[in-house]
């Protein structure tokens, strides 16, 4: 008989990685479950409970029929589709012109972008910038200035430059220009980097609350994290509908600013994954 592999042996450091993870799956679901089971909650109590004691959509009844919110939304939903495709737009053509061999000068501007990336100016002279551009007060600040991720494009490089140079060599010798080689064979191979790097620009501009605090201060230009935040201070609830309180309202509008991406991430893991791990090592 076959003597079983000691790589497909339980051991006790597998145990407690299990029990571990576990854990921490725990702690970070049970927080969730709560808020979830209290927007559909319309009584007034605070404790933890498997369901609801009152069961009502009156909590999203009161947040989407609330005037203040739609402008906050649609701001959100626009920055996020407009900024997404800017950056995406910025990363793959910048990272394509940084694996251009040939181009006089790419070692030092490829070093320039990395050394952004690490040293930058700062707050204070990033928003005394913004305002000389007159930017402030309007959405161009916090659209613009997340695009220019230099993180995402040197992701985006390092999946170009894992692409077989023989494909780069076949469509020159085919006569492809650089840009047709651009559309026609690396953007094709690219799906799982832009699906990664795309959902990271999509769940920044969507969360993005710091852009907006420092460079806006019209609240017509708020987002819906602005409006979340005012709505978790108390300050701006929304009128309440039907038998929903403030606890009801609260915990709807959390579970409305995070479902756009729990419903988005399951379909796009695996390109995740995929896209991450071939950006981020090289042989």
């Amino acid at each position: 008989m076959k003597k079983k592999s000691s790589l497909n042996k339980t051991t006790g450091f597998d145990v407690f990685n299990t029990i571990l993870f576990a854990l921490i799956c725990l702690m970070m679901l049970i927080p969730l479950y709560k808020v979830l089971i209290d927007s559909f909650d319309l009584t007034s109590a605070y404790g933890m409970r498997l369901l609801p004691k009152k069961f009502g959509l009156d909590g999203y009844i009161s947040v989407f029929t609330n005037p203040t919110l739609y402008r906050p939304l649609l701001i959100s939903i626009a920055t996020t589709i407009t900024g997404t495709l800017l950056g995406l737009t910025l990363s793959t053509v910048g990272g394509f012109v940084l694996i251009q061999w040939k181009m006089p000068g790419r070692t030092f501007f490829a070093n320039f972008l990395l050394f952004t990336m690490i040293f930058n100016g700062g707050m204070i002279p990033t928003y005394l910038l913004m305002r000389s551009l007159h930017l402030t007060n309007s959405l161009g600040s916090v659209i613009l200035y997340p695009a220019l991720n230099i993180y995402n494009l040197v992701l985006m490089r390092n999946f170009f430059e894992g692409i077989p140079i023989s494909l780069y060599e076949s469509a020159e010798l085919d006569g492809c220009t650089p840009m047709q080689t651009f559309f026609k064979i690396v953007l094709p191979l690219s799906k799982a980097a832009l699906a990664s790097i795309g959902l990271l620009f999509a769940v920044a501009y969507w969360n993005d609350y710091t852009n907006y605090k420092l460079y806006i201060t019209d609240s017509n230009f708020y987002n819906f994290q602005m409006k979340l935040r005012s709505i978790m201070m108390g300050s701006d609830l929304p009128g309440a509908v039907g038998s929903a309180t403030e606890n009801t309202i609260k915990s709807a509008a959390i579970i409305i600013a995070i479902l756009p991406f729990m419903i988005l991430y399951p379909f796009l893991q695996k390109y995740f994954v995929k896209g991450m791990n071939l950006g981020s090592v090289k042989e």
